[in-house]
Protein backbone atom coordinates (compact mmCIF):
# COMPACT_ATOMS: atom_id res chain seq x y z
CA UNK A 1 0.00 0.00 0.00
CA UNK A 2 3.25 2.32 0.98
CA UNK A 3 3.95 2.21 -3.17
CA UNK A 4 -0.02 3.56 -3.65
CA UNK A 5 0.48 7.65 -3.83
CA UNK A 6 -2.08 9.72 -1.89
CA UNK A 7 -5.70 11.24 -4.15
CA UNK A 8 -6.77 14.35 -3.79
CA UNK A 9 -10.20 15.69 -4.14
CA UNK A 10 -10.32 18.78 -5.70
CA UNK A 11 -14.04 20.67 -5.65
CA UNK A 12 -15.54 22.56 -8.63
CA UNK A 13 -17.16 25.31 -7.57
CA UNK A 14 -19.25 26.26 -10.91
CA UNK A 15 -22.24 25.25 -10.29
CA UNK A 16 -22.74 27.38 -6.57
CA UNK A 17 -21.73 30.36 -9.06
CA UNK A 18 -24.83 28.76 -11.60
CA UNK A 19 -27.35 29.46 -8.38
CA UNK A 20 -25.93 33.11 -7.75
CA UNK A 21 -26.42 33.70 -11.51
CA UNK A 22 -30.15 32.45 -11.88
CA UNK A 23 -31.19 35.67 -9.69
CA UNK A 24 -28.22 37.88 -10.28
CA UNK A 25 -26.28 39.83 -7.59
CA UNK A 26 -23.87 38.33 -5.28
CA UNK A 27 -25.40 35.28 -3.33
CA UNK A 28 -24.18 32.45 -3.39
CA UNK A 29 -20.67 33.61 -3.31
CA UNK A 30 -18.39 31.39 -5.10
CA UNK A 31 -15.44 32.28 -3.18
CA UNK A 32 -17.23 31.58 0.05
CA UNK A 33 -17.70 28.25 -0.85
CA UNK A 34 -14.21 27.80 -2.20
CA UNK A 35 -12.67 29.10 1.50
CA UNK A 36 -15.46 26.71 3.56
CA UNK A 37 -14.56 23.46 1.39
CA UNK A 38 -10.56 24.21 2.46
CA UNK A 39 -11.59 24.41 5.68
CA UNK A 40 -13.26 20.67 5.37
CA UNK A 41 -10.22 19.61 3.67
CA UNK A 42 -10.05 19.50 -0.22
CA UNK A 43 -6.91 20.03 -1.61
CA UNK A 44 -7.96 22.42 -3.94
CA UNK A 45 -10.73 24.32 -6.08
CA UNK A 46 -11.23 23.98 -9.74
CA UNK A 47 -13.42 26.76 -11.46
CA UNK A 48 -14.16 26.62 -14.93
CA UNK A 49 -14.34 30.24 -16.89
CA UNK A 50 -16.90 29.53 -20.03
CA UNK A 51 -16.55 32.29 -23.02
CA UNK A 52 -19.98 32.72 -22.10
CA UNK A 53 -19.61 33.44 -18.17
CA UNK A 54 -22.80 31.49 -17.69
CA UNK A 55 -21.53 30.75 -14.11
CA UNK A 56 -17.82 30.94 -13.26
CA UNK A 57 -16.97 35.24 -14.18
CA UNK A 58 -13.76 37.01 -13.88
CA UNK A 59 -14.21 38.94 -10.95
CA UNK A 60 -14.77 35.17 -9.55
CA UNK A 61 -11.20 34.08 -11.14
CA UNK A 62 -9.69 37.16 -9.36
CA UNK A 63 -10.72 36.83 -6.22
CA UNK A 64 -10.10 33.21 -5.95
CA UNK A 65 -6.24 33.36 -7.14
CA UNK A 66 -5.98 35.88 -4.13
CA UNK A 67 -7.77 34.79 -1.13
CA UNK A 68 -7.61 30.96 -1.47
CA UNK A 69 -4.36 29.14 -0.17
CA UNK A 70 -4.82 25.99 -1.92
CA UNK A 71 -3.82 25.19 -5.70
CA UNK A 72 -6.38 26.79 -7.91
CA UNK A 73 -7.47 25.10 -11.23
CA UNK A 74 -8.34 26.92 -13.90
CA UNK A 75 -10.51 24.95 -16.38
CA UNK A 76 -10.54 26.62 -19.80
CA UNK A 77 -11.27 26.97 -23.55
CA UNK A 78 -7.86 26.93 -25.71
CA UNK A 79 -8.86 30.12 -26.78
CA UNK A 80 -6.51 33.29 -26.83
CA UNK A 81 -9.23 35.14 -24.59
CA UNK A 82 -9.07 32.85 -21.91
CA UNK A 83 -4.87 32.28 -22.51
CA UNK A 84 -4.45 36.26 -22.02
CA UNK A 85 -6.82 35.62 -18.50
CA UNK A 86 -4.75 32.48 -17.20
CA UNK A 87 -1.23 34.31 -17.74
CA UNK A 88 -2.78 37.86 -16.05
CA UNK A 89 -4.66 35.16 -13.14
CA UNK A 90 -1.23 32.85 -12.78
CA UNK A 91 -3.27 29.97 -11.24
CA UNK A 92 -1.50 27.24 -9.64
CA UNK A 93 -2.65 25.29 -12.98
CA UNK A 94 -5.32 25.19 -16.02
CA UNK A 95 -7.04 22.10 -17.34
CA UNK A 96 -7.68 23.20 -21.20
CA UNK A 97 -11.18 21.16 -22.15
CA UNK A 98 -13.22 21.28 -25.03
CA UNK A 99 -16.17 23.78 -24.97
CA UNK A 100 -19.58 24.51 -27.24
CA UNK A 101 -21.51 27.28 -26.25
CA UNK A 102 -25.00 25.15 -26.98
CA UNK A 103 -23.72 22.19 -24.50
CA UNK A 104 -25.27 22.07 -21.20
CA UNK A 105 -21.80 20.41 -19.57
CA UNK A 106 -18.40 19.75 -21.00
CA UNK A 107 -18.97 16.98 -23.44
CA UNK A 108 -16.21 14.43 -23.97
CA UNK A 109 -12.17 14.71 -23.81
CA UNK A 110 -10.64 17.38 -25.94
CA UNK A 111 -9.34 16.28 -29.60
CA UNK A 112 -5.45 17.33 -28.34
CA UNK A 113 -4.55 14.89 -31.83
CA UNK A 114 -6.48 16.41 -34.06
CA UNK A 115 -5.88 20.06 -32.77
CA UNK A 116 -1.93 19.66 -31.65
CA UNK A 117 -0.49 22.16 -33.95
CA UNK A 118 -2.83 24.96 -32.02
CA UNK A 119 -1.79 23.47 -29.03
CA UNK A 120 1.84 22.79 -28.86
CA UNK A 121 2.45 26.64 -28.82
CA UNK A 122 -0.25 27.13 -26.43
CA UNK A 123 0.84 24.32 -23.93
CA UNK A 124 4.19 25.51 -24.33
CA UNK A 125 3.30 29.58 -23.83
CA UNK A 126 1.41 29.19 -20.61
CA UNK A 127 4.49 26.37 -19.25
CA UNK A 128 6.52 28.93 -19.74
CA UNK A 129 4.62 31.09 -17.40
CA UNK A 130 4.88 28.71 -14.77
CA UNK A 131 0.99 27.67 -15.23
CA UNK A 132 0.88 23.81 -14.73
CA UNK A 133 -0.98 22.53 -18.06
CA UNK A 134 -3.62 19.79 -17.59
CA UNK A 135 -5.23 18.35 -20.72
CA UNK A 136 -8.80 16.45 -20.19
CA UNK A 137 -9.05 13.89 -22.55
CA UNK A 138 -10.73 10.85 -23.19
CA UNK A 139 -8.81 7.88 -21.74
CA UNK A 140 -7.28 6.25 -25.31
CA UNK A 141 -3.85 5.55 -26.09
CA UNK A 142 -4.05 8.44 -28.87
CA UNK A 143 -4.75 10.89 -27.08
CA UNK A 144 -2.64 9.96 -24.08
CA UNK A 145 0.65 9.95 -26.28
CA UNK A 146 -0.57 12.51 -27.66
CA UNK A 147 -0.58 14.71 -23.94
CA UNK A 148 3.13 13.30 -23.74
CA UNK A 149 4.25 14.55 -26.78
CA UNK A 150 2.62 17.60 -26.08
CA UNK A 151 4.86 18.12 -22.83
CA UNK A 152 1.55 18.50 -20.97
CA UNK A 153 2.59 17.31 -16.98
CA UNK A 154 -1.05 16.48 -16.31
CA UNK A 155 -3.85 14.61 -18.10
CA UNK A 156 -7.47 14.44 -16.46
CA UNK A 157 -9.56 11.29 -17.64
CA UNK A 158 -13.13 12.03 -19.20
CA UNK A 159 -15.05 9.57 -16.61
CA UNK A 160 -18.08 11.03 -17.72
CA UNK A 161 -19.19 7.86 -20.48
CA UNK A 162 -18.45 5.87 -17.21
CA UNK A 163 -21.29 7.21 -14.84
CA UNK A 164 -23.55 7.72 -17.42
CA UNK A 165 -23.57 4.24 -18.21
CA UNK A 166 -23.92 3.68 -13.96
CA UNK A 167 -26.60 6.40 -14.02
CA UNK A 168 -28.58 4.44 -16.33
CA UNK A 169 -28.02 0.50 -14.69
CA UNK A 170 -26.01 -0.11 -18.05
CA UNK A 171 -23.47 -2.78 -15.73
CA UNK A 172 -21.91 -4.38 -19.04
CA UNK A 173 -21.05 -0.52 -20.39
CA UNK A 174 -20.31 0.54 -17.17
CA UNK A 175 -17.39 -2.16 -16.90
CA UNK A 176 -15.80 -1.35 -20.08
CA UNK A 177 -16.02 1.98 -19.59
CA UNK A 178 -14.22 1.36 -16.18
CA UNK A 179 -11.65 -0.72 -17.78
CA UNK A 180 -10.78 1.94 -20.43
CA UNK A 181 -10.10 3.99 -17.94
CA UNK A 182 -8.07 1.17 -15.86
CA UNK A 183 -6.03 1.08 -19.03
CA UNK A 184 -5.54 4.47 -20.20
CA UNK A 185 -4.45 5.24 -16.58
CA UNK A 186 -1.74 2.68 -16.64
CA UNK A 187 -0.79 3.71 -19.67
CA UNK A 188 -0.31 7.24 -18.65
CA UNK A 189 1.53 6.11 -15.53
CA UNK A 190 4.12 4.76 -17.94
CA UNK A 191 4.80 7.33 -19.68
CA UNK A 192 5.10 9.52 -16.80
CA UNK A 193 2.46 11.47 -16.74
CA UNK A 194 0.35 12.76 -13.62
CA UNK A 195 -3.29 10.92 -13.88
CA UNK A 196 -6.17 13.14 -12.39
CA UNK A 197 -9.92 12.19 -13.30
CA UNK A 198 -13.41 13.57 -12.97
CA UNK A 199 -16.43 14.58 -14.93
CA UNK A 200 -19.98 12.85 -13.60
CA UNK A 201 -18.47 11.61 -10.70
CA UNK A 202 -20.55 10.72 -7.55
CA UNK A 203 -19.96 8.14 -4.18
CA UNK A 204 -19.67 5.23 -5.79
CA UNK A 205 -17.96 6.29 -8.83
CA UNK A 206 -15.34 8.16 -6.87
CA UNK A 207 -14.58 5.50 -4.88
CA UNK A 208 -14.41 2.73 -7.91
CA UNK A 209 -11.85 5.74 -9.67
CA UNK A 210 -9.87 5.20 -6.18
CA UNK A 211 -8.72 2.10 -6.77
CA UNK A 212 -6.94 3.06 -9.85
CA UNK A 213 -3.22 3.31 -8.41
CA UNK A 214 -2.08 6.12 -10.56
CA UNK A 215 -4.90 8.49 -10.47
CA UNK A 216 -3.89 11.14 -8.42
CA UNK A 217 -6.93 13.81 -8.13
CA UNK A 218 -10.68 13.79 -8.68
CA UNK A 219 -12.24 16.77 -9.56
CA UNK A 220 -15.55 16.84 -8.47
CA UNK A 221 -18.64 19.51 -8.51
CA UNK A 222 -22.04 19.11 -9.26
CA UNK A 223 -23.08 16.14 -7.30
CA UNK A 224 -20.80 17.32 -4.20
CA UNK A 225 -22.41 20.88 -4.65
CA UNK A 226 -25.77 18.97 -4.74
CA UNK A 227 -25.57 17.15 -1.59
CA UNK A 228 -24.71 20.16 0.03
CA UNK A 229 -28.17 21.54 -0.22
CA UNK A 230 -29.30 18.22 1.53
CA UNK A 231 -26.50 18.24 4.11
CA UNK A 232 -23.93 21.52 4.38
CA UNK A 233 -21.03 21.56 2.30
CA UNK A 234 -18.47 20.30 5.06
CA UNK A 235 -20.70 16.98 5.39
CA UNK A 236 -20.60 16.16 1.54
CA UNK A 237 -16.67 16.86 1.37
CA UNK A 238 -16.32 14.90 4.37
CA UNK A 239 -18.72 11.79 2.87
CA UNK A 240 -16.45 12.13 -0.62
CA UNK A 241 -13.27 12.02 1.21
CA UNK A 242 -14.45 8.74 2.98
CA UNK A 243 -15.65 6.77 -0.37
CA UNK A 244 -12.35 7.43 -2.03
CA UNK A 245 -10.81 6.76 1.76
CA UNK A 246 -12.47 3.20 0.85
CA UNK A 247 -11.31 2.82 -2.69
CA UNK A 248 -8.01 3.95 -2.47
CA UNK A 249 -7.39 1.13 0.81
CA UNK A 250 -8.00 -1.95 -2.52
CA UNK A 251 -5.48 0.08 -4.58
CA UNK A 252 -2.73 -2.25 -5.32
CA UNK A 253 0.53 -1.26 -7.50
CA UNK A 254 0.56 -2.67 -10.76
CA UNK A 255 2.79 -5.83 -11.18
Amino acid sequence: MHDIPPLRLGLNIDHVATIRNARGGNSPDPVRAALMAIEAGVDGITAHLREDRRHIRDDDMARLSLEIAKPLNFEMAATEEMKAIALRVKPHAVCLVPEKREERTTEGGLDIVGQHNVLAPYIAELSQAGVRVSLFIEADVAPIEMAKKLGAPVIELHTGSYCEALAHGDRIKADRELARLDTGAALAGRLGLEVHAGHGLDFYSAEQLAKLPEIRELNIGHFIIGEAIFVGLPIAISQMREAMKRGRALARPRS
